[in-house]
């Protein structure tokens, strides 16, 4: 279904893909982006990728979406996890890739029940694993 506003459709594999990260925990994280108008599936993250596995997905110049399932352990000694939905933005990127990135991300995002933390970043280091344990505790 598209979005009035952005003109982006989601595509149905998205939805499928982070219902699969949220109840199986099949992948560690899924990244997405935006192809002839639609948002899909960029690529997945195996159960045993480590956090570095998943900076190295984003490219240098283009937008995506991603989400990452991140498990820490609380104060209390208690084995949580959280998922985090990152928009990632690279000042490098064209200002158009941006601006439909920007207007798509609130309609996308809703799409994808279950995101507790959202960080947006356009330097790698906006969302380093530092930051990422910050906001999760």
């Amino acid at each position: 279904m598209a979005n009035a506003a952005s003109g982006m459709a989601v595509h149905d594999d998205c939805k499928l893909r982070f219902q699969e990260l949220k109840s199986k925990r099949s992948y560690r994280f899924i990244v997405f982006k935006i192809e002839e108008q639609q948002v899909v599936v960029d690529k997945l993250g195996q159960p045993s990728d480590s956090y570095d596995d998943f900076m190295a997905s984003f490219p240098d110049n283009e937008c995506r979406y991603a989400v990452y399932d991140f498990d820490f352990i609380t104060d209390e000694n208690c084995q949580k996890s959280k998922i985090f939905f990152f928009a990632w933005s690279p000042d490098i990127s064209r200002v158009r890739m941006k601006m439909v990135y920007a207007s798509s991300k609130d309609r996308f995002k809703r799409e994808l029940d279950g995101i507790q933390v959202e960080l947006q970043a356009t330097d790698p280091s906006e969302m380093s694993l530092d930051i990422v344990k910050g906001r999760a505790l």
